[in-house]
């Protein structure tokens, strides 16, 4: 794993616990070699992996929709920005320069990113691997609905398998490193 897009929220959130573990991810990531992809923010969640991956020495690529740009929130620090029209081609980029995807806290929008990377994945449109990264429970009440879509035949035994959760962050990025060498990328309901 060359390459990791992370998800997450634009805010900081209430719980500290959730930028200390993003430092820590993005710690691991640049002692790892692992370059950042994200969503090219200055603010929040955002702007904490992002700064935090530059200042270990690692490379970030953000992605920005021109919109976005133009209300001044870009991170133009980055080592690589790349301004696309709108959020679709925000996400179709982010998965062109990404071997996986991991879900750290946020809102609507990580979880749009989250669930666009796994149905892609689920119907052949990429074989990337996806996770959860389970920081201070926060993702524990998706994580049993998603559990209810499985035992309600929604969402396959197989395919809810796919979706690597952990909240350790050596853990997940091992469990994604080795998933990038093992992927299958077939189409599973």
């Amino acid at each position: 794993m060359q390459r990791l897009a992370v998800y997450c929220g634009a805010n900081a959130g209430k719980n500290p616990a959730y930028a200390a573990n993003t430092i820590l991810l993005g710690k691991a990531m640049a002692a790892r070699g692992v370059d950042l992809v994200y969503g090219g923010g200055r603010l929040g969640l955002m702007g904490t992996i992002a700064d935090t991956v530059l200042a270990e020495g690692g490379r970030v690529h953000g992605v920005i929709p021109e919109m976005l740009k133009d209300l001044e929130v870009a991170h133009t620090g980055v080592t690589e920005l790349h301004i696309v029209p709108n959020m679709h081609e925000r996400k179709a980029k982010m998965t062109d320069l990404t071997d996986a995807f991991v879900a750290l806290p946020g809102g609507v929008g990580t979880m749009d990113e989250l669930f666009e990377a796994w149905s892609w994945n689920a119907l052949g449109y990429h074989n990337k691997p996806f996770a959860i990264l389970n920081m201070a429970g926060y993702w524990d009440s998706l994580i049993t609905f998603l559990d209810t879509m499985t035992d309600q035949g929604f969402v396959s035994a197989e395919r809810r398998k796919h979706l690597i959760i952990s909240d350790d962050i050596d853990d997940c990025l091992d469990r994604l490193a080795a998933a990038c060498n093992s992927e299958a990328g077939s189409f599973t309901w």
